[in-house]
């Protein structure tokens, strides 16, 4: 018998988020889920958004595809800012944060160079990694 998902699962966005912002090679970067205000793409930010993922119920694990957004002022900039969120992300195997606890991550896709459409200007790369995060 599976256990049922639970009614809400973790703001995993937000944990991602908490994650990044904790490595200092991200320090010169906004991390958020959201584009700060004033934002053209050339500046450095990390934007973490959940494109969905799946509920393993015997396991209590929620297991979401975690994209990266990441902008620099210019490719090179953007390409080792990709390099240090990718590698942050992936360090979280085993970190505790509240009740919830990364169990695995694993790289998807990226970095790859994405043109951004909304910001001429933008120099952007893209990252996908799905992180298996115990609930209870």
């Amino acid at each position: 018998m599976t256990t049922p998902p639970p009614s809400a699962f973790p703001d995993v966005e937000a944990l991602v988020v908490d994650v990044l912002e904790a490595d200092s090679a991200l320090s010169t970067a906004v991390v958020a889920v959201t584009p700060p205000a004033g934002f053209n793409g050339t500046q450095r930010a990390v934007l973490v958004n959940r494109r969905g993922g799946a509920w393993t119920g015997d396991l209590h694990v929620d297991m979401p595809l975690i994209e990266l957004e990441v902008y620099g002022p210019d490719k090179a900039a953007a390409h080792t800012l990709a390099n240090a969120a990718r590698r942050a992300l992936l360090a979280a195997i085993g970190k505790t944060y509240g009740r919830n606890t990364f169990t695995d991550v694993v790289e998807h896709d990226g970095p790859r160079w994405l043109p951004d459409y909304l910001y001429a200007a933008a120099h952007r790369y893209v990252c996908v990694i799905q992180v298996s995060l115990t609930v209870f």
